[in-house]
């Protein structure tokens, strides 16, 4: 097994995914000089990742459960290949210890956080003690699992409480409960939602914080103890938990609070000993207080915004601190904010019909370009996207000098993206754009959902 530390560069590396983000990964591999190689499924044969890698290999059927998310088939293609190490991208399994320990098992260096840090953090209400003992402000709430008094619990915490799966992720498991007399059957839905997403019912409880923002903090730590906050990204503009449009900076944070927010994510990165690159996210009250929610040990798919932000690749950074190399980024370099950034996720979804996938074979392709422009995608004219797996066609990240000039090419390039033969989302990110809250930088995590009652009463 290699060691952790004092290794040489990768000569070739397997990337546990597909789409998009194999797609982002191997463009830095090939800057890097070292060699990729990818995995698809049946379904997945055409796929952009597959042609652009240097190797590629076929691991199952369609279904992710036949393929992406079969571990033992992936540690075979990586051994096959002759593989030093594996990037698990994001999604599938990014966040599963066991994965990551059966990568190290068999004698290649996973590219993320160790097993244990994976186990650690992954557990939400274990990464809510370590916040809690490293002095992060956390919100009011059960600190840890909670059993058969739990309506004891919620009436210390006061409603209203927010119910969440302790394994978790992409708002399943989660529900709200106002009153009493609702939470027998919220926790029996939360339970039975997380049961049948992660095989896992347990839950616990925390403070329900009204219009909250989402703000996160993307982190890097090194092996040697040094570790990074970069500046924050506001991920409020959500539907059903999942994130439409992400920016950078949060036109609600300030430069103290700025600070307070890195520092707060550094000392839990720390308190763990994690090890690559990762986000800690917090809820941010109205009052500007703000508490910890959970770290995601993984890549986010918003990272393009933080690179935007912070002049850096943080998958060249993430490759690089899993083969043994320190952070020569400082914490003055890391924390500067170098211009304004958003991003916008391109779903292949009909919005005017709740978001209904579309799967389909795309006529026409035409990506916005120019000046501070980025479209991270996999998709090409004649491509048939599949509907076995997540909606997510294109990223398209923009940058400016300022939050007004930011909005006003964003509206260009939505403009210009011209996709055939499917439906998409550009249309509700263009009404996003034309929100008198949203373009004043008024935002919450429930102002998506208000949109769409407001369009709904219009009808």
């Amino acid at each position: 097994m290699r060691s952790l530390v004092n290794m040489t560069p990768f000569h070739k590396v397997l990337i546990a995914n597909r789409g998009e983000i194999a797609l982002r990964v191997i463009r830095t591999l090939k800057e890097m000089n070292i060699k990729s190689v990818a995995v698809y499924s049946e379904a997945d044969r055409n796929s952009l990742h597959v042609r652009m890698a240097d190797e590629a290999i076929c691991i199952g059927a369609a279904p992710s459960s036949l393929s992406y998310l079969d571990i033992d088939a992936l540690v075979t293609a990586a051994k096959v290949t002759h593989a030093d190490a594996v990037h698990p991208g994001y999604g599938f399994l990014s966040e599963n210890a066991d994965f990551a320990k059966a990568v190290t098992q068999a004698g290649m260096v996973f590219i993320g956080p160790s097993a244990q840090a994976i186990e650690m953090l992954g557990v939400k209400s274990t990464a809510r003690e370590i916040a809690m003992k490293a002095g992060v402000p956390i919100t009011p709430g059960s600190n840890g699992i909670v059993g058969k008094n739990y309506h004891a619990v919620a009436k210390k915490i006061g409603f209203p409480i927010m119910i969440k799966a302790t394994l978790g992720g992409g708002g399943k498991g989660m529900r709200a409960c106002f009153k009493e007399e609702d939470l027998d059957l919220m926790m029996k839905t939360a339970q039975g939602e997380a049961r049948a997403n992660f095989g896992d019912d347990r839950v616990y409880f925390e403070k329900l914080v009204l219009n909250p923002r989402h703000i996160e903090v993307q982190v890097a730590a090194d092996n040697y103890g040094n570790v990074v906050a970069f500046a924050e990204r506001d991920c409020s503009m959500q539907r059903r938990h999942q994130k439409l449009v992400e920016e950078s900076p949060s036109p609600f944070v300030d430069t103290k609070t700025r600070q307070k927010l890195q520092e707060a994510a550094a000392k839990l990165i720390k308190a763990a000993k994690y090890r690559g690159v990762g986000t800690v996210e917090f809820l941010m009250a109205p009052s500007k207080e703000f508490y910890f929610m959970e770290v995601n040990t993984r890549l986010q798919v918003e990272h393009p915004v933080t690179e935007a932000v912070c002049g850096q690749d943080l998958v060249k950074m993430q490759i690089q601190i899993a083969q043994g190399e320190p952070l020569t980024l400082t914490q003055a370099e890391a924390g500067k904010v170098r211009c304004y950034a958003i991003e916008h996720r391109i779903n292949a979804e009909d919005s005017a019909h709740n978001f209904m996938p579309c799967p389909g074979t795309l006529t026409e392709w035409i990506p916005a370009g120019g000046l501070g422009v980025r479209v991270d995608s996999h998709m090409y004219s004649g491509y048939t996207i599949p509907s076995y797996y997540d909606s997510l066609i294109a990223k398209l990240i923009v940058t400016a000098p300022s939050r007004e000039k930011l909005l006003k090419r964003s509206e260009r390039c939505l403009n210009e993206f011209v996709i055939g033969g499917v439906k998409t989302t550009i249309p509700f990110h263009q009404k996003i754009l034309a929100n008198e809250d949203f373009r004043r930088g008024n935002t919450d995590t429930g102002l998506i959902e208000r949109m769409m009652k407001q369009d709904e009463g219009k009808k």
